[in-house]
């Protein structure tokens, strides 16, 4: 029997967006559905008609939300329990579902004898009321980069947050201020990859919803001011073989590097074009993922280079990982991770060597003119020639998750900006 008075099972959807319901918990154990058409739905709520595995065209059907009751975790609200669900339809996980895509990225690593551990660093800014219904920068004019206490958090958010992380049992390894002022980042603990990804989901809607009750909005949004940097989701993953060890490490090859880290980074720079559009996922992306950002334009590695988007840190033996920081911290974290292991792992399985390592600033020189599109509209082109790698992450998430983001482009496309007002109108 469970000790909480309310359960609330929460899945992602394409867009990253926290879905749900609350279920008294007399009732939980028999699970819950869900619409599927909100795989067709906008952050606007628009819906796309065209999205193939959306059910929008055939009666807006059900899909099941299917979870184990004991799995229930406390959560932030006093009497309720919070679980990740997985999606359901027509008995079998539904493939378009994020989670359904990690599960398989996972899958594929333990096929050849992995088990794949990841670690998340989430990026934001904190941001309140403006007065006009709108949101801005919360004035800190005392913090500065790797700052704590009231210098650099006015309002006591990240005490609130640390606090009940705790409660919570999220791993929350570090927390600090960013670059700029309101600008923070949590760490979360590695671990193995479902795992990891399910804190991160859980930890960032926790993190959000206190900020809501004191009236303040944490925002993910990659690039929200743009005279300021921009907000990573940094994917620090390795793996683990057959003994338990780190499969990434090898003391006897160059940079202390295994063949198969080398693969991994070898697939991440093959497919860094078409990884853009899941690790980058909005409009805004593409305003952060600039040269000289420190926000993985290149397809290029180096060792302990935050110029790099792979980027090898010096830790070895046990410690020995990849960080990737292409994504955006808006991206959907099921995604982002699923597509960073997937192509991982096709460099792996094909042993793909990396181009040679970077030694260049990333701001005036650097080994390679491959960098990523310059938009969302030319990263999805990218993905979607990528065959192998849409074969491998999923072809019905993808085909569900363009149909969605063409449209969002389309409404970018033919928007009016306060921009174009402010600069043209006076003179024409």
């Amino acid at each position: 029997m469970t000790e909480f008075q309310r359960i609330r099972p929460m899945f992602a959807d394409q867009l990253g967006l926290a879905r749900g319901k609350y279920l008294p918990a007399g009732f939980a154990s028999s699970g819950t559905k869900h619409c599927m058409t909100l795989f067709a739905q906008h952050y606007d709520r628009d819906m796309t008609a065209t999205t193939p595995y959306s059910g929008f065209l055939t009666g807006l059907p059900d899909m099941e939300a299917v979870f184990d009751i004991d799995d229930a975790r406390r959560g932030w609200d006093p009497g309720v329990g919070v679980v990740v669900a997985d999606l359901e339809y027509e008995g079998t996980l539904a493939p378009w579902a994020p989670r359904t895509v990690l599960r398989r990225a996972i899958e594929a690593w333990q096929a050849h004898g992995f088990e794949p551990m990841v670690g998340i660093e989430l990026e934001c800014y904190l941001m309140e009321p403006n007065g006009t219904g709108g949101w801005k920068l919360v004035d800190t004019p005392g913090g500065f980069t790797y700052t704590v206490g009231p210098m650099s958090d006015p309002y006591g958010l990240l005490d609130e947050i640390m606090d009940k992380a705790v409660e919570c049992e999220f791993p929350l390894e570090s927390v600090n201020s960013e670059y700029d002022a309101a600008q923070y980042e949590f760490t979360l603990h590695y671990g193995n990859a479902l795992e990891a990804v399910d804190n991160a989901f859980l930890f960032k809607q926790m993190a959000q919803e206190i900020a809501r009750k004191k009236g303040l909005h944490l925002s993910f949004l990659g690039k929200p001011h743009a005279t300021q940097t921009g907000c990573g989701l940094h994917i620090n993953f390795s793996a683990t073989d057959a003994a338990g060890a780190n499969a990434f490490n090898d003391s006897t090859k160059i940079h202390g590097l295994a063949d198969v880290a080398r693969y991994a980074i070898g697939g991440l720079l093959h497919h860094h074009e078409a990884l853009a559009a899941l690790c980058a996922p909005t409009v805004n992306a593409y305003k952060r993922l600039q040269v000289g950002q420190m926000a993985g334009v290149f397809a290029n590695w180096g060792l302990d280079h935050r110029g790099s988007t792979v980027r090898v840190p010096k830790q070895r033996d046990a410690a020995t990982r990849i960080e990737y920081r292409l994504p955006d911290s808006s991206a959907n974290a099921y995604l982002a991770v699923a597509a960073t292991l997937q192509a991982a792992m096709l460099g792996i399985a094909g042993a793909m060597e990396p181009p040679q390592i970077e030694e260049g600033d990333c701001y005036e020189t650097a080994n390679t003119d491959r960098r990523t599109p310059s938009n969302l509209s030319e990263a999805l082109d990218a993905l979607e020639a990528d065959h192998v790698f849409v074969s491998t992450i999923g072809p019905e998430m993808v085909a569900n998750f363009v149909a969605v983001k063409r449209d969002e482009w389309a409404k970018f496309s033919s928007a009016i900006t306060d921009w174009e007002l402010n600069y043209y109108l006076p003179f024409i």
